[in-house]
């Protein structure tokens, strides 16, 4: 009998609080010797013992591969809940070595028999599961016979799918591993060999009618034993023995983790290194195929799955990339930072032959919405979806330095900006790249890029040199000015319509200290505030780059604007001298200048943890000349209407203008301001947006949520629609990368799914 598991090996230790060090050298040197187990024995109730989970935590701080267990954590001891809160910090501290042994235990007042027991141990396993699903937002509620929860929170989410296993012999209890755990522990001092066969069969059958695959169930015994260079009974005897001993364990009783009980170092160290390789030899001697198949997903994790996906497809090299809507870490990747989303697989990849298989299996799924995702902060939502396929590139964030001479990096996509901004700043260089360090390289890279330092240095973009991608059909390209360089133009402006960066190359500027300046004014007069703010913009010299946020009046408050400039200077003459035109505007609430790092900037503008967006932004752009009178009355009316939540505009022109319009994608270069808006409803934002278009030369597609057809010829003025068009049908003639701000070929209607 074999269930599909891999043969691993652990060693359990008895952790004596009159040798406390003894215990922690005993687990690193299972660590050094292979074990893939640590398990300490755990029973409050011994005074002679060192409290377990004191000692994990110990043990994992000085350990950074093994698994840690506490053998065994009995539900008439512990609170489920705090016991599973325990568990998920643990497993966060230790980067996902934590895994949870259970058992009834009968120690309770009220609890007399077995059968109770082990009715209470399936709540609690019940409750453990609810705690441990952190990406549900509601509380946890239980109303059970043993155990009742009005209210409890859930979380912290852990670094992995935690495994429960669950010690036990009687009937009851092996029929509860079948219906909900993922492992049996067991142990040969409480079973006779003899015994195995018929517990497996209940555990199965009982899996079997739970809706589950008895392959989910990992099986593991803790054996005792003594070396010794003659036979003197099981396990007792030379290493060989041990092995043809054990051997029948996996093969006949499907035995995966062989777990050895002692506190001997030399028994420990023979184990590892003459039985534990001899036994994973005959074990592959005598089941040659029965490790090659897939891993079993959960019927937890399969009842969670998307209709349209074909999940049994998923290539084998993607195995490990894989995350599905059960399994406890798609809440750190469901939604962005802008839009809750509930995608059907995210793929996150770690190298360009995984994207290869993972863009392969998305053209495989036409009719399924299709995401490629940088870092996840997607201010148009685009990089999530509901039910369908996102490539999540966050682990390639590699950045470094190609040439010092010429300043040439290379960048991943998945780097955020902060830690680009960290990574140039000891050579003295920076690359405008946005307001927030938290932004994926990739999305605003080929988008744009309207950053702290555009009005001198341009958009990100225009620093860039060549790129790496994975095109539609799966190919991969280099293109730059030499190679492919029609690509090279469509990537700078429109690069989501046409392929999977994997790397940039860029030219990065000579940027010191900067002045950084973070203003609040009184803009009751909101018209005349922001056509004053935007004519001292125009006439500034180009070392300053300025953004405004305002957002609708509070009731009885005057309207607030907040500015934001940074001045790319160390000197306090010339910072003072490049603000006091803003500082003129209005009446200043608040007003905080330093003098700082690029690098500093970005740092502190960004959030820590996964994305927690909900619902769907509702956003609107557009680029604009110069703010005149007729724009700026229009836009106050627009921010007092109630209809947007948020209002900012960003400076541009200066370095931007001085690109050739048809150099890049990225087109619409005369515009000196772009102006964002976000709101809570689609069709009165569009009305109201609307309104204002005739002021409009263009939109920052990056910030634009309305799909409607008309806003290409918004995006792109008609030439370079056109070009991009061809070039669209040539890279991407099946309109692959669709479900973004989509460039549909000649041949493909705009409509198409």
């Amino acid at each position: 009998m074999n269930y599909g598991h891999p043969i691993q090996f652990g060693i359990n230790i008895t952790p004596v609080s009159s040798q406390p060090e003894t215990s922690v050298s005993l687990a690193k040197r299972s660590e050094e010797l292979g074990y893939d187990l640590v398990i300490f024995h755990n029973n409050f109730l011994q005074p002679e013992l060192l409290d377990t989970w004191t000692l994990l935590s110990w043990v994992a701080a000085q350990t950074k591969r093994v698994h840690l267990v506490a053998n065994i954590s009995n539900i008439s001891q512990w609170s489920p809940t705090v016991l599973a809160r325990s568990v998920a910090s643990l497993d966060l501290l230790s980067s996902g070595r934590l895994n949870l042994a259970l058992g009834a235990g009968t120690l309770w007042n009220e609890i007399e028999k077995d059968d109770e027991a082990v009715m209470a141990l399936d709540e609690a396993i019940d409750i453990i599961g609810g705690v441990l699903d952190g990406g549900d937002d509601t509380p946890l509620r239980f109303n059970g016979s043993y155990y009742r929860l009005k209210g409890a929170q859930r979380g912290p989410i852990p670094a992995h799918d935690i495994p429960i296993w669950v010690s036990a012999t009687q009937r009851q209890a092996l029929r509860l591993i079948g219906q909900k755990a993922v492992g049996w522990l067991s142990s040969i001092e409480s079973m006779k060999p003899e015994d195995f066969p018929s517990a497996n069969k209940i555990i199965d059958e009982s899996a079997h009618e739970a809706g589950r695959d008895p392959r989910e169930i990992r099986r593991l015994v803790v054996i005792t034993g003594n070396f010794s260079p003659s036979r003197e009974g099981f396990l007792r005897g030379p290493s060989a023995q041990w092995v043809e001993e054990l051997l029948p364990f996996v093969t006949n009783d499907g035995i995966s983790t062989v777990i050895l009980k002692s506190d001997d170092l030399a028994t420990i160290e023979q184990f590892a290194l003459e039985v534990a390789p001899a036994l994973r030899e005959a074990v592959n001697r005598e089941l040659p195929d029965a490790f090659l198949g897939p891993e079993i997903r959960r019927a937890a994790v399969r009842a969670k799955r998307r209709v349209g996906i074909d999940y049994d497809g998923v290539p084998e090299l993607l195995a490990l990339a894989v995350i599905e809507p059960g399994d406890v870490s798609y809440a750190r990747v469901k939604s962005t930072y802008m839009r809750g989303g509930s995608p059907g697989i995210v793929f996150q990849v770690k190298n360009t032959n995984e994207i290869i298989e993972a863009l392969a299996f998305a053209r495989l799924h036409p009719t399924v919405p299709f995401a490629v995702r940088s870092g996840g902060h997607g201010i148009s939502g685009r990089s999530t979806n509901d039910g369908g396929i996102v490539i999540d590139l966050s682990w390639l964030n590699k950045i470094e330095v190609l040439d010092e001479l010429t300043r040439r990096v290379r960048i991943e996509p998945g780097a955020r900006w902060m830690d680009v901004a960290a990574a140039l700043e000891p050579y003295g260089w920076a690359l405008s790249s946005g307001d927030y360090g938290g932004v994926g390289v990739g999305g605003l890279a080929t988008a744009g890029g309207v950053g702290w330092l555009v009005r001198e240095h341009g958009l990100t973009l225009d620093h860039l040199r060549a790129v790496e991608m994975v095109l539609a059909d799966g190919s991969v390209a280099r293109a730059s000015d030499d190679e492919n360089p029609d690509l090279f133009w469509a990537v700078r402006g429109a690069g989501a319509n046409f392929g999977i960066v994997t790397s940039f190359e860029f030219e990065v500027d000579e940027v010191g200290a900067v002045g950084w300046a973070q203003l609040v004014f009184d803009a009751s007069d909101t018209a005349d505030f922001l056509e004053k703010w935007g004519k001292a913009v125009e006439r500034a010299p180009r070392d300053l780059t300025s953004f405004l946020i305002m957002g609708p009046p509070r009731r009885g408050m005057a309207v607030v604007a907040q500015v934001m400039a940074v001045v790319d200077s160390d000197q306090p003459d010339i910072i003072i001298d490049r603000l006091q035109p803003l500082a003129n505007i209005a009446p200043l609430y608040d007003q905080n200048i330093v003098i700082t790092s690029y690098a500093n900037i970005m740092a502190n503008a960004h959030d820590e943890g996964y994305h927690k967006g909900q619902g769907e932004p509702v956003g609107r752009t557009g680029l604009i000349k110069h703010i005149t009178p007729e724009f700026a009355a229009e836009a106050a009316r627009l921010i007092y209407s109630g209809a947007v939540y948020f209002f900012q505009i960003r400076a541009v022109g200066g370095a931007v203008s001085d690109v050739d319009p048809d150099a890049t994608a990225y087109a619409n270069r005369a515009a000196n301001f772009s102006v964002t808006a976000f709101g809570m409803s689609r069709h009165r934002m569009n009305t109201l947006w609307d309104a204002l278009s005739a002021h409009f030369q263009g939109l920052y597609l990056s910030f634009e949520t309305d799909l409607r057809p008309e806003r290409l010829n918004d995006a792109f003025p008609p030439r370079t629609l056109a070009r991009l068009r061809e070039l669209k049908s040539r890279y991407d003639p099946e309109n692959v990368f669709r479900d973004n701000f989509n460039i549909a070929p000649n041949r493909v209607s705009a409509n198409t799914v």
